[in-house]
């Protein structure tokens, strides 16, 4: 099976709802713009989160979700959209946001990438001779959280993401712990990548084919938990 086979919205929920199994109840959280929003849809029962929004919220959530207070129109997530806060959040400054960025605070990241390598470091805010807004917050966030895990597709037009070496420039180095795509979920140790779940979608040839990066299989590889 290829990327293109599958439907893209269905893609992005598949690898959220993977994601949503690392976050354990209570967790203090950050989620990069794009597809790790998805994450919190997909939490299991029982288990609820406090999400970060850098640019000064504690206890962010969607614009109009249920059970929050109505929030003013001009309250905004760091991507720039309408956001709310649920009760008992808290509006902060930058300073104190990313006090509690740099000083460990924050048990997980959550960020999309453009690539990722064998060494875990991460290369996910500029592409040369593009015009982006800047690197924001993601170099604070993978060097600070106890925790990064990489949600992003597996492959970017057929070309592999996950990489021997990143051929961007850098966020930061040595930073990711776990990688889950829409085929496999991968987590970064001292002595390289480990293939710890694969979509049954998926062959394990199709697997390795479509990932630069050499990688052991883990011998307890099983079926990723969100199909």
């Amino acid at each position: 099976m290829t990327t293109g086979a599958m439907d893209r919205a269905r893609l992005k929920a598949l690898i959220a709802a993977r994601v949503a199994k690392e976050l354990k109840d209570g967790d203090f959280v950050n989620l990069g713009i794009g597809l790790p929003t998805q994450v919190p849809d997909h939490l299991p029962p029982g288990v609820g989160v406090w999400l970060q929004s850098e640019n000064g919220i504690v206890g962010s959530a969607p614009a109009g979700s249920a059970g929050q207070p109505v929030e003013p129109r001009y309250v905004v997530d760091a991507g720039g959209r309408p956001a709310g806060v649920v009760q008992g959040g808290a509006f902060i400054d930058s300073a104190v946001s990313f006090a509690l960025i740099r000083g460990g605070h924050v048990d997980v990241t959550v960020l999309g990438a453009l690539q990722v390598d064998e060494q875990g470091n991460l290369a996910n805010w500029i592409i040369p001779g593009k015009l982006v807004p800047g690197m924001g917050g993601a170099m604070d966030l993978v060097v600070g959280a106890k925790r990064v895990i990489v949600a992003m597709e597996h492959t970017q037009k057929g070309a592999p993401k996950i990489l021997r070496r990143c051929t961007l420039p850098l966020t930061a180095t040595n930073c990711v712990d776990l990688i889950v795509t829409e085929r496999a979920v991968i987590s970064v140790e001292p002595d390289g990548l480990v293939l710890r779940e694969i979509n049954p979608a998926f062959t394990l040839e199709e697997v390795e084919a479509s990932t630069e990066a050499r990688m052991r299989v883990s011998p307890q590889l099983e079926p990723m938990m969100a199909v």
